[in-house]
């Protein structure tokens, strides 16, 4: 099964993080539904409905399971990791996952059984359920088969190490978990290093670590600290993939423990990542670790923790992100901006000064999008939120670490804790999550005064509640407040500063109300910009901008809002505003060609501008392949010439009374419009397309790039719609033809793309002759197979399933029987799953019986239909299980 999302909303109704693979399964585990994963979307290979194998990706960066203030200081603690599983819901149990548990360990990775434990639950005093009994003696067989003590290396545990439990209710039950101990020496362990050994177990030492956790789920917690048991037993089994990556990698196969080397960051996992942060950064990973209490003495230390740390968050970040969950200011989308931050914090110990960290989305994609899609058809999108999250950090990172030096320096011999009312200037002003703010203290050797930090959060938390309470829920759009009009100043600018005017709530989407904005509104087919709101070092993502007479409204993703009357600062996404442009402009290059290949009576009836493609209707009759090469032409030599693409505001009247600028018939237009012209002299109103427009444009055609036409088709009685590409939209469809033409090529073993039309026409005459040629050698086995059911005829009736075999076939031996036999025949075929049913009756017979009514009997019963006439007819079905049923049918309609 794929993974799923690495969110999820709990019982209680919390957002949080997936932080165990079983967050899926819990209605099945509390038989809230049937066991039906099979049918669940995204299934790779289909199975029983009530087992499953899956790589569950898993965040921990708080609530019970939190890790994030250890990464980077060790070799083993994440964010995010992947939880690998495999699942029974109601099937197998102890038996058969233990079994399969030792099968794979020691039987197919061939790990050294001398050096594996496996624990047990033994419940102390207090703790829930039995002493695991069970397990303990499916262990001891499998330990005895290679002649290993099994008092040696089954180890109890209670309820703390040996009882599973998501959180404090919920599915859980007692699990048992194999260890593996990594200490120095031979591969094979005598009889005192196992002991020795299994003193480790379920202790602190690196060197004896649990790889995989087998959870018996029996019972569900109460609320009320009671435990009841479930409607039926499951397996939950759980083995991080990084840990048993870097004992695999790190023992050479498990053959190497006297020079083994654990680490889950010197593994091909972390490696992609490393080089290109070495390739960025020009630092070098060495794999040092800074001692206890410490984050990092010398300089290679620090850079090494950096590695670490950035690695693993560009991991974290990109995940959720590519899931739907970007950082913001509450619950989990905060939890994922202190972890970006805390990256970014980081990257200065690299020497990063600008943005960086998006950039390491793609390597992530490049090895990690083969298992989680999501990571590659997203991976724009990550890289777009990554940056102007990391944009708008960098604004105040450098003051806040000032702020930090300069208070942390008078501290010199008059004490060690910062206060509360500095790490909260820190986080209001400058954006430092407290456990940054935590960081920086501690690498001083200083505490931070938390409890008066969260007074003061508290309170500003409050004065929070009260300003969104103020937001005005609007429910007609005439409700919104603020009349003036919003002065656009994006034609020339990507950024500006503006003015909180108002914030309202419309359909649940928060929207924000500015006195100027260089955002687009969305009109004249043009989508409207997306972007961020920043004040200090917050960041508002804007989804969309809408228009409402004269005023923007600016969409916010998220529940997030900024107070009215602050000052802000607007960034506009400015690739995707630029591939925007690249279609707007490009449409009006096309429309001049239409003009030019068609006629000038092909007139634009709607458009539609978007970063990925454009849409054009008109009125015309369908256009030929040869009008849409020449369109294409046209438009792509235009691109060449780099026509300077200018605009003017004119007075209607003025623009009126030019018959070479083209008018909507039927709009409605102002005092002053807007003329964009391409071609001719700038400003001249001389070019070869000009048009009213109050879009975005290229500055010349040549930012156009390139231009194809996709598709062609009729959208209602004489109008026709073209969509298009152009720019990197384009060259990427250009790219991917030329990929599959030479992939085709390799396939068919054509010398290059010119080969192949060649190589294609001689396979298809081969495949010919070889159609022919079985189409021959299956009638002539159909026409022994024929013979030889003579045999069997009973009564005038011949009644027979073929076994593996198509309708096709079955109806060739059913053609040659027309020759050989007169009677009745009844014969199914059951190739790749299904059921094919082919009836005949001879003429004489058919008062008797009748073909189509046979089929119409019989075909139900295999899950199916069909019908015919009374000497021949066919039908089919999916349920193979219950041919013979349907036979036995068919024999008692006809007596045989």
């Amino acid at each position: 099964m794929p993974s799923d999302n690495v969110g999820y909303t709990s019982r209680d109704g919390a957002r949080i993080f997936t932080n165990a693979g079983m967050n899926q399964f819990v209605p099945i585990f509390l038989g809230e539904r049937p066991a039906d994963v099979d049918t669940w979307p995204g299934v790779l290979h289909k199975g029983l409905p009530t087992r499953a194998a899956d790589t569950q990706k898993c965040i921990r960066a708080g609530g019970k399971h939190n890790d994030l203030e250890d990464v980077g200081l060790d070799t083993y603690h994440h964010t995010f990791f992947e939880m690998l599983g495999n699942w029974s819901f109601g099937d197998y149990f102890k038996k058969d996952a233990i079994s399969w548990a030792w099968e794979l360990v020691i039987e197919r990775w061939k790990f050294p059984p001398t050096r594996v434990f496996a624990t047990i639950y033994q419940p102390g005093e207090g703790d829930p359920a039995e002493r695991d009994e069970e397990s303990w003696g499916y262990w001891a067989e499998k330990f005895r088969s290679v002649g290993l003590d099994p008092e040696i290396h089954i180890v109890n545990g209670n309820k703390k190490d040996n009882f599973w439990m998501m959180a404090e209710t919920g599915p859980c039950g007692p699990c048992t978990e194999i260890h593996i101990d990594l200490t120095p020496g031979p591969r094979d362990l005598d009889e005192d290093r196992q002991r020795e050994g299994a003193k480790l177990v379920n202790g602190s030492s690196a060197d004896c670590i649990e790889i995989w956790n087998n959870v018996f789920i029996q019972y569900n917690a109460n609320a009320d600290k009671t435990f009841s048991k479930l409607p039926a037993q499951h397996v939950d089994t759980g083995m991080g993939f990084e840990r048993v990556t870097s004992i695999i990698q790190g023992t050479k196969n498990f053959t190497d423990f006297e020079n083994a080397k654990i680490s889950n960051y010197d593994t091909d996992v972390f490696k992609p990542i490393f080089d290109e942060l070495s390739k960025l950064s020009g630092k070098t990973y060495a794999s040092t670790l800074p001692v206890a209490g410490s984050t990092g003495e010398t300089e290679q230390e620090k850079i090494d923790v950096a590695f670490r740390v950035i690695a693993d968050h560009i991991r974290t970040l990109s995940f959720s992100i590519a899931d739907g969950i970007s950082p913001g200011n509450n619950d989990r989308n905060y939890t994922l901006r202190r972890i970006l931050r805390r990256a970014v914090k980081y990257g200065r110990t690299l020497g990063f000064k600008e943005p960086f960290f998006y950039k390491l989305v793609d390597v992530l994609a490049l090895h990690m999008g083969e298992v989680f899609p999501e990571l590659r058809a997203r991976k724009e999108h990550v890289k777009s939120v990554l940056k102007m999250e990391e944009e708008s950090f960098n604004r105040t990172l450098d003051r806040g670490i000032s702020l930090f030096e300069s208070e942390a320096d008078k501290l010199a011999g008059k004490g060690t804790e910062v206060t509360g009312e500095v790490a909260f200037r820190l986080s209001d002003t400058f954006g430092f999550p407290i456990d940054l703010t935590q960081l920086l203290a501690r690498e001083r050797g200083l505490t931070v005064d938390v409890p008066e930090y969260e007074r003061l959060l508290a309170e500003q938390k409050k004065r929070g509640l009260e300003d969104r309470a103020g937001k005005k829920q609007v429910v007609s759009l005439s409700e919104i407040e603020t009349k003036e009009p919003t002065k656009f100043i994006g034609y020339d600018n990507l950024e500006a500063p503006a003015k909180v005017l108002e914030v309202v709530s419309i359909k649940d989407k928060a929207a924000v109300v500015l006195d100027s904005s260089p955002f687009y509104a969305e009109m004249g087919g043009q989508v409207g910009d997306s972007g961020a709101l920043i004040i200090g070092a917050d960041s508002f993502p804007i989804s969309n901008t809408q228009k409402v007479g004269n005023t923007w409204l600016h969409f916010l993703d998220g529940e997030d809002t900024p107070s009215v009357g602050v000052e802000a600062q607007l960034v506009v996404d400015s690739t995707r505003r630029r591939a925007i442009e690249r279609h707007h402009t490009v449409t009006h290059v096309m429309h001049w060609a239409l003009h030019e290949v068609v006629s000038k009576e092909a007139t634009q009836k709607g458009s539609s501008v978007t970063p990925d493609k454009l849409t054009f209707d008109f009125n015309s009759a369908a256009l030929t392949q040869g009008q849409l090469a020449d369109i294409e032409r046209l438009v792509n030599e235009r691109i060449v010439a780099n026509d300077v693409v200018s605009w003017d505001e004119l007075p209607y009247a003025e623009v009126k009374a030019n018959p070479g600028i083209m008018q909507l018939f039927g709009e409605k237009y102002g005092d002053k419009v807007r003329v964009v012209q391409i071609g001719g002299q700038a400003h001249a109103l001389n070019g070869y397309s000009m048009e009213l427009c109050g879009g975005t444009h290229t500055r010349s055609t040549g930012e156009i790039g390139l231009f194809r036409l996709v598709a062609e088709s009729a959208v209602s009685a004489g109008v026709r719609r073209v969509e298009a590409i152009a720019g990197l939209e384009a060259y990427q469809a250009a790219r991917s033809d030329a990929d599959l033409l030479k992939l085709l090529a390799g396939k068919v073993l054509a010398q290059g793309t010119l080969d192949l039309e060649k190589k294609i026409e001689t396979l298809l005459d081969q495949q010919k002759a070889l159609e022919k040629a079985l189409k021959s050698a299956q009638q002539r086995e159909a026409a022994g197979r024929a013979k030889a059911l003579l045999g069997s005829a009973s009564n005038d009736a011949i009644i027979a399933n073929l076994g593996d075999v198509d309708g096709d076939y079955a109806m060739a031996v059913s053609d040659a029987l027309k020759s050989l036999f007169n009677g009745i025949v009844v014969l199914t075929g059951t190739a790749g799953g299904s059921v094919a049913i082919i009836a005949t009756v001879s003429k004489d017979h058919q008062a008797r019986a009748q073909a189509g009514k046979i089929i119409q009997t019989i075909a139900p019963i295999v899950g199916g239909k069909g019908g015919g006439k009374p000497d021949f007819a066919r039908g089919g079905g999916k349920d193979v299980a219950k041919v013979d049923a349907a036979l036995d049918e068919a024999r008692k309609l006809v007596g045989a």
